[in-house]
């Protein structure tokens, strides 16, 4: 227990996550080295943080993340939106559905959750305020398609998971396909019912950007879904490959077709990705070794023991999770979330039957949830810094936002098939 009550100490200190979990682990060794008189538990702890990035599948990480800085610096997001305008002008609250509908494509190109809300937010925050959108609604509506980001492949989330849990990344991103579409549906019937009732929407005329020759043609920008996702699911490359083609379709497209990115420029891209995955690095490290002395104190497993002891049902078990998953969520980074308890919770839903690939789909769908919720909601955040809103403004909005995509989630748990059929149908 005692490497748990320092990692809780920690974080009652307010350390940051990463340093938490190197305090916790660190500390525990440095306590059993004066118990036992030997190093054995130091050595593993050092050991776990060099083996922790020494992962192939972990490469795409960095990789996606500079694909989406790319994106959304070369103008490739602009794009998306003016091409989904064309499309849903006319629908009740065409703003919000571009919206929710841009998230979803870029998702498609960024992997990330934060990357997504900002790149659309920037663009249809402003527009919708002009359009007489409440900026609380506004906002909401960001950051919780901004939440699409981790669901739709590819998905960083997706890749932490995978490289945890030891799951195929291929199949885990096809088990996201369907749940982010479903996601995406929820938030469009939303927007549209709330653009009806309070008559949001309509109060200017959108000025449809205008394809000014091919150079200008926003099927340069859709096609970056369909290159990663179609070489993936093609066999053509494996996801971290994938990764590196999509870092250089954008810089190719950025630099010499749309002509957004200057050469001179490009620190300037590289630099936020930088300071990302040097973070996500940190913790991956402090996380492994953190892992590993919750197993020899055989902490996932009591956990999963009084999991178990509390109902045999699994309809319950699985509720409890979902809660519990929620409530993380809304106090811990995603990434960190899922290092930690992927192996605690596999414990306890592996006897019940439940298929790694989709729990996998299930933690990424609530713990993005959380990504949109105080007091730690990178999304929220974002969203609220975008579109120049308090929390208050926000939360009444937020509460049904939110119920819009827990009732798929709902869906999602109790319903394998829909996270399971393209893997099984694309992969057998």
């Amino acid at each position: 227990m005692l490497v748990t009550v320092l990692f809780i100490a920690a974080l009652f200190f307010n350390i940051p996550i990463a340093m938490s979990l190197g305090v916790a682990s660190i500390g525990y060794a440095v306590v059993s080295m004066f118990e036992t008189g030997n190093t054995a538990i130091m050595d593993l702890v050092v050991q776990s943080y060099a083996s922790a990035l020494d992962s192939t599948p972990l490469l795409a990480l960095p990789f996606f993340v500079l694909a989406g800085d790319v994106m959304m610096m070369g103008g490739i997001s602009r794009r998306l939106v003016s091409f989904c305008m064309k499309w849903v002008h006319r629908v009740p609250g065409a703003l919000g559905v571009v919206t929710v509908v841009a998230c979803a494509i870029f998702a498609a190109i960024s992997g990330s959750g934060p990357a997504t809300a900002a790149a659309i937010g920037g663009i249809m925050l402003p527009a919708m305020a002009r359009d007489g959108y409440d900026k609380g609604f506004a906002a909401a509506i960001v950051a919780t398609a901004g939440a699409l980001g981790p669901i739709i492949p590819p998905s960083l989330s997706f890749i932490m998971y995978g490289v945890v849990a030891q799951q195929s990344i291929t199949s885990l991103f096809m088990s996201g396909v369907l749940p982010g579409i479903l996601m995406a549906v929820a938030l469009c019937i939303y927007v549209v019912f709330c653009a009806k009732r309070y008559r949001f929407g309509g109060k200017f005329d959108w000025k449809i950007e205008e394809t000014k020759g091919w150079r200008d043609s926003p099927v340069w920008a859709l096609m970056v879904p369909v290159v990663i996702l179609g070489g993936i699911y093609g066999g053509i490359f494996t996801p971290t490959e994938a990764a590196i083609v999509a870092v250089d379709y954008g810089l190719i497209v950025s630099i010499f077709i749309y002509r957004e990115i200057k050469i001179k420029d490009l620190y300037k891209v590289f630099r936020p990705t930088c300071i990302t995955i040097g973070s996500i690095s940190i913790i991956a490290c402090g996380a492994a070794a953190f892992g590993r002395l919750l197993t020899i104190e055989q902490i996932p497993k009591a956990l999963a023991d009084f999991i178990l002891s509390l109902s045999s049902s699994k309809f319950v078990i699985m509720m409890l999770i979902n809660v519990l998953l929620l409530l993380i969520g809304c106090v811990m980074e995603t990434l960190s979330a899922i290092i930690i308890l992927t192996p605690i919770l596999l414990a306890v839903t592996t006897p019940l039957g439940i298929d790694p690939i989709h729990f996998g789909c299930i933690m990424v769908v609530n713990l993005v949830i959380g990504m949109c919720t105080p007091p730690v909601g990178v999304n929220l955040f974002v969203a609220l810094r975008i579109g120049d809103v308090t929390l208050g403004e926000m939360s009444k909005w937020l509460v049904f936002s939110l119920l819009s995509l827990i009732v798929v989630l709902m869906v999602i748990t109790y319903v394998p098939s829909i996270s399971l059929f393209l893997p099984r149908l694309l992969l057998g």
